[in-house]
């Protein structure tokens, strides 16, 4: 261990890892100050009692960043504006990474710290996300990864190590899955989801936070509208709300219809496959919204190539490459698509399900008078002949020429 390192900076949650990680550091690197930094993206009631116990462990004080108006500004909404999913995750975890460490950096270049410590497990894609936006930022700076060095080797140690220490924990054996909440998602892990043959519990009292199992949720659907502009979610049934409270109404609204539940195997950056079960009710909506949005205010081709760009922008927010030129580059692409991506969106949920009830746009470029089955006057059905026959050309001249050759 590096003796020379006086002040370290901890991105500190309050959960298991960060709690153990203040007297493993204080034994382990000749009494630093520990100097704990939560950043805010919305994890309610996690927070409660954080500075208390921070100090209690050992830090000598804590920080708690609200970044939750930024965090749906700066990274929900751009995500959102792209359609980036990663193979179906909504990416909760990932765009929530980069706000807060780059906070964690600010505090550590204000404070004058030695070092920067994350409980980010080697396994993960957490660390990796971390360590980018450190490197982004204050690239000289000394980065502590326990997992990656002590001896511990289970969470089942983890909590030995805690109870060992005097260090006040909120779960126990039997319910410590592994989760990140914040504003955007919840995201379980770990215990019986490890293995994908076991259906998860979603009608066990207290597995479920943001809503409810789609089994439990009211026999009759409700209705929401929601308006966007350039991209942007506004309004929710014509109010106006800020960002923040507008993702609230929508997980609220779809936590009691059951939707947003996601029950995936995704491969994770480093390379294993990994089993998640994912709580996303409002940006399920979200995203089903601007999807539906946009199949009338974008072009064919301009529809088919963002696809392409939303896939490669999923993979940079999960690879934990937002501070990079090529993101923001995609971000400039995805401006320029949702310049006329404006109007409103009429939903209905209904037990997990999420129903297209009607789209309109100032910008629609649907056109009932070409689209019709009935008799029009804008559309000469016989120009269709010549088009077929340019368009099958190719096709054409090699069927000819494959004609020719079987015959010689």
């Amino acid at each position: 261990m590096d003796k020379k390192i006086k002040k370290i900076v901890l991105a500190y949650s309050g959960g298991l890892d960060t709690s153990i990680i203040i007297p493993w550091l204080k034994e382990n690197y000749d009494d630093p100050e520990i100097i704990a930094v939560s950043g805010d993206v919305g994890q309610g009631t996690e927070l409660d009692g954080l500075e208390e116990k921070a100090i209690k462990t050992g830090a000598s004080k804590l920080y708690v960043l609200d970044l939750k108006e930024q965090f749906v500004t700066d990274y929900v909404f751009p995500t959102l504006k792209a359609g980036a999913k990663y193979e179906e995750y909504l990416l909760g975890t990932a765009f929530a990474r980069p706000i807060i460490a780059k906070g964690i950096v600010d505090i550590a270049l204000k404070e004058g710290a030695d070092a920067i410590c994350h409980g980010c497990t080697g396994k993960g894609n957490d660390q990796v996300r971390f360590e980018l936006t450190i490197k982004a930022f204050a690239p000289g700076m000394k980065i502590i990864a326990p997992w990656r060095i002590w001896d511990i080797k289970s969470r089942e140690e983890e909590i030995e190590y805690a109870e060992k220490h005097n260090v006040p924990l909120k779960i126990n054996r039997e319910t410590n899955y592994s989760k990140d909440k914040n504003l955007w998602h919840l995201s379980h892990e770990g215990l019986d989801l490890e293995d994908p043959a076991n259906e998860p519990q979603y009608e066990k009292k207290g597995f479920l936070e943001m809503g409810v199992s789609p089994l439990e949720a009211p026999d009759k659907p409700t209705y929401v509208t929601i308006g966007f502009e350039k991209g942007v979610p506004v309004t929710v049934d014509g109010e106006k709300l800020n960002p923040v409270a507008l993702v609230e109404k929508l997980n609220k609204l779809g936590g009691e219809n059951g939707i947003g539940l996601l029950d995936i195997v995704e491969n994770r950056l480093v390379g294993m496959k990994s089993r998640g079960v994912y709580e996303t009710p409002g940006g399920a909506i979200l995203y089903r919204a601007h999807e539906i949005l946009e199949t009338i205010c974008l072009d064919r081709d301009t529809a088919h190539y963002k696809a392409i760009v939303a896939q490669q922008f999923a993979e940079q927010v999960y690879f934990g490459k937002w501070f990079t030129p090529l993101r923001e580059a995609l971000s400039a692409f995805v401006d320029k698509t949702q310049e006329t991506v404006t109007g409103e969106v009429k939903l209905k949920l209904y037990k997990g399900n999420i129903i297209n009830a009607g789209v309109t746009s100032p910008y629609s470029l649907y056109n009932p008078e070409f689209a019709t089955f009935d008799e029009d006057d804008v559309y000469d059905q016989s120009d269709s002949e010549g088009f077929i026959n340019l368009f099958g050309l190719p096709l054409t001249v090699r069927a000819i020429m494959e004609s020719k050759t079987k015959k010689q």
